[in-house]
């Protein structure tokens, strides 16, 4: 039960130093009919944020990978540190539902690529379009800093990522074999040009 031996740290995790996102921020804001908000996370989105990552990698990640490959993406990428860097420098999305931040969208630069690293909805609100605005605000956000093309990965045997991202454009580019018997990544690009949408 890994998420339930975390649940410390979502509770106490001190969100008071997070800074709010710049102003140029608030256009990344978009509602839908549903009141699903999509926006730039901000300092008090943490906790959520880390319960959206607990939550789906344990469902997403453990029947493909097993218990301690969940535990260690936890340990590497869903820390109180890792997701409050990425808040600050403005590279996390949320949807938000009221108070409660159901889905989440992370990206970056590596190297010259424009690198989407996370998105994740919570299982009970997939098949309501919230990946699809997330992906649109990646989109954009791409467009806006003048990227060409947005990378990312996903884990093998993750078939509902796989049919998400192909319907959005991405091809497969390579493989990578991480060994210890876990599923390789595949990694995918998509071509953006200024009129591109998700």
């Amino acid at each position: 039960m890994i998420a339930g031996n975390r649940e410390h740290e979502l509770e106490a995790a001190d969100v008071s130093t997070t800074p709010r996102p710049h102003a140029d921020e608030a256009h990344a804001t978009t509602v839908a009919g549903d009141g699903i908000v999509i926006r730039g996370a901000v300092g008090d989105d943490l906790s959520g944020v880390l319960s959206v990552g607990h939550r789906t990698w344990l469902a997403t990640y453990e029947p493909i990978a097993g218990p301690e490959y969940v535990a260690m993406g936890l340990a590497k990428w869903w820390t109180s540190d890792v997701v409050t860097d990425s808040i600050r420098k403005g590279r996390t999305l949320v949807a938000v539902e009221g108070d409660d931040v159901v889905g989440v969208a992370t990206f970056g630069p590596q190297d010259d690529a424009f690198v989407l690293w996370k998105l994740y909805v919570l299982p009970g609100h997939h098949g309501h379009g919230i990946g699809s605005r997330l992906m649109d605000a990646v989109v954009d956000r791409a467009l806006e800093s003048e990227q060409s093309r947005i990378t990312l990965s996903y884990l093998e045997g993750n078939q509902q990522a796989a049919r998400f991202y192909a319907r959005r454009g991405f091809v497969e580019t390579h493989r990578e074999t991480p060994g210890s018997g876990l599923p390789e990544s595949v990694w995918m690009v998509r071509e953006l040009d200024g009129g591109d949408r998700a």
